[in-house]
């Protein structure tokens, strides 16, 4: 058992950096970085020296109740917000592992509703 998580962690860091390679990351477009856990969903936009301009996260939706898609759609609203704020229009995104299915893209197109362009 043990040597299979390890099997699917080496897999699952292959994947990351295979698509991390792909990405055109530059000043004027930062890198929009996102990581799923089982219950919550984050965000996070990140230049090229890997400074972390702004971040967001369903642990910061108080007092609202809803999860899974529609949590990850509000919190790419949120993310959008704060990053237009700070003067930034343009990201590339940056899925990690993840498919692009479910809250991954939920969170991708509230980010797009929110004002960011990828």
């Amino acid at each position: 058992m043990k040597d299979q998580r390890k099997v699917q962690r080496a897999i699952r860091k292959r994947r990351s950096a295979r698509t991390r390679k792909a990405l055109r990351v530059t000043e004027t477009r930062p890198r929009l970085s996102i990581f799923r856990s089982l219950k919550h969903i984050y965000g996070q936009i990140i230049d090229t020296n890997g400074r972390i301009l702004a971040s967001a996260s369903d642990a910061q939706l108080e007092g609202k109740k809803s999860k899974g898609v529609a949590a990850a759609k509000i919190v790419g609203k949120l993310l959008a917000e704060k990053a237009v704020a700070k003067k930034i229009q343009r990201v590339v995104f940056d899925k990690s592992h993840y498919k692009y299915h479910g809250r991954v893209r939920a969170f991708a197109e509230g980010a797009r509703e929110g004002g960011l362009e990828f």
